[in-house]
């Protein structure tokens, strides 16, 4: 008996961005009709190896991709995402591509319009032709049906809930006649329990149809519910495919999570739980689109270095952000005993606080400036630091000197890789933005440190040069350290305690030597208190 061929095979996908490479060899394969699970954690790859099956842009724009896709045996290269539709290839995003303007039938069948003649077009052509709304209204509520939801065809998008609205996007996919392959991006992320009940009842029909899925989500348990096959990222590989029905959410979030961990490191953790507490936080909520804090509360030692992390969108990016000052905020923040005002970012730089952003080139650097102006600048506004008094103090001016002596220590001690201090940091790699940042931060000699994805977007050698250089000043100087990252491995490897967010909230607090499991199943929301207190191994 002979193999079915896939009708979706990807093989030995590759991809680069700027030396940082975020997917090695990656191969999976889809069947007619069936549903495959997607998963690993943010960064895991799981974003680009979709866009390069939809020829997304950035792909192209970014030197391309090695490896071969390839439909019903046949080799594709995608440019665009149009040559993905006409292929038969469908994907629905995270965020929504719908025009609030137009009505449900409108948006469904955009750029798929049904034209019919009239009198004008006999005497001026074609061009003059005009939509056919019956046949588009028809077509419209037959997607709408075939999901099993109740959505007028004539409502407006912009007066739509959010649950239609992801409904909507999902018929525009299916109404296509040639449609093959529906990639779902964290389709039920926006739906109530009720709404992705029904959503996956839909999936399950379209699958019956002949229709493959690939469906991807962190809610484990919507994978072991609807899909046939299970497929694990991790730091851009696959780590495992597997049947639902031969495993189970244990395995497959410790699977998710489960890299080597630097033992050594955790060993040698010189955290005194006797030490004094330096931030206490208190039901904090932050508005910060994308990442709301709801309710937080955690406490932070003297010379601690305290991670948090979790799944993106949970929260975990607002808590620095909102007690910085960045967003709006609530709540209370004490540190070293006295009240934190937020919303005032210059009150928590006098607070003796400081901040590295995950957005380094939105907010932690002058990219146009040189790399002395760039270390040096805040201190100079907050501390008044290299700056020499002039005439009994009534004049101040920079010490250019201090600032160029300062910034090549801090070039050799990060081993920044620059031609000299006068170099614009814009022309830097990632990494060592990374570490001018750190600079900058170090520089005003803070009492606590906030450090937000110190790691994003640089390689493996980079990464590891910022973690030592946070660890090492931590050790030296006795700095408390707050630690955000997506990588969980990152936040094992070099702090104390973790906080893992969920949904905005403390989801628990663990040791670092705590498994894989306990912290994968915090991460999705599974592992519950029975007293409604944060889980501590610390």
């Amino acid at each position: 008996m002979t193999q079915q061929q896939p009708l979706l095979k990807m093989q030995g996908i590759t991809k680069e961005y700027f030396g940082n490479r975020v997917l090695t060899d990656v191969s999976l394969d889809l069947n007619r009709g069936e549903v495959l699970g997607l998963v690993g954690e943010n960064g895991a790859g799981k974003s680009t190896l979709m866009n390069i099956l939809f020829g997304m842009s950035v792909i192209v724009q970014t030197g391309g991709y090695a490896g071969k896709v390839f439909i019903d045996g046949k080799e594709v290269s995608f440019q665009n995402p149009f040559d993905a539709l006409k292929a038969g290839i469908g994907m629905v995003h995270q965020e929504f591509s719908l025009i609030p303007g137009f009505t449900a039938t409108e948006n469904i069948l955009l750029n798929g319009e049904i034209l019919h003649d009239n009198i004008v077009t006999k005497l001026f052509g074609p061009r003059l032709k005009t939509l056919d709304l019956p046949e588009m209204r028809a077509i419209a509520e037959k997607s709408i049906e075939l999901l099993g939801v109740e959505i007028s065809p004539d409502t407006l998008v912009a007066e739509m809930p959010v649950g239609h609205r992801q409904f909507t996007e999902l018929a525009r996919e299916i109404h296509r006649p040639e449609m093959k392959v529906l990639v779902l991006d964290e389709p039920t992320a926006v739906l109530t329990e009720s709404e992705a009940e029904v959503l996956l009842t839909s999936l399950r029909r379209l699958a019956a149809t002949g229709i493959a899925i690939i469906f991807i989500t962190h809610r484990l348990q919507e994978i072991l519910d609807i899909c046939d096959r299970i497929v694990i990222l991790r730091d851009g590989q696959v780590v495992k495919e597997i049947a639902t029905h031969d495993t189970d959410i244990g395995q497959v979030a410790e699977l998710m999570v489960g890299r080597s961990v630097d033992t050594k490191a955790i060993a040698t953790a010189t955290y005194d739980t006797q030490q004094e507490t330096v931030l206490a936080v208190e039901h904090l909520w932050v508005d910060m689109p994308g990442e709301t804090v709801r309710d937080v509360s955690f406490e932070v030692h003297k010379g601690e270095i305290f991670g948090i992390g979790g799944l993106a969108g949970q929260g975990k990016l607002g808590i620095p952000n909102g007690i910085m000052g960045l967003c709006p905020a609530g709540g209370t923040v004490i540190l070293h005993g006295k009240p934190i005002h937020l919303e005032d970012p210059a009150a928590a730089l006098a607070a003796s606080m400081a901040f590295v952003s995950e957005d380094r080139r939105g907010v932690g650097l002058l990219m146009e400036e040189p790399l002395d102006w760039n270390i040096a600048f805040t201190a100079m506004q907050v501390q008044n630091k290299f700056l020499r008094p002039l005439l009994g103090g009534l004049i101040k001016w920079r010490d250019d000197r201090a600032i160029r002596k300062v910034t090549r220590e801090y070039i050799e001690a990060l081993e920044i890789k620059c031609t000299g201090v006068e170099q614009p940091a814009q022309e830097l790699s990632g990494g060592n933005q990374q570490k001018v940042c750190l600079a900058k931060a170090f520089g005003v000699e803070p009492n606590l440190l906030f450090v937000s994805e110190p790691t994003r977007g640089i390689d493996v050698g980079a990464k590891a040069l910022v973690l030592k250089a946070l660890r090492r000043y931590n050790s030296e100087n006795g700095t408390t350290i707050v630690m955000v990252s997506s990588e969980l491995e990152e936040l094992r490897s070099i702090c104390d305690r973790i906080a893992i967010i969920d949904e905005g909230r403390v989801a628990g607090i663990l040791s670092p030597a705590a498994t894989a499991k306990e912290f994968g199943m915090l991460m999705i929301g599974k592992l519950k208190n029975t007293d409604d207190k944060v889980v501590s191994h610390a």
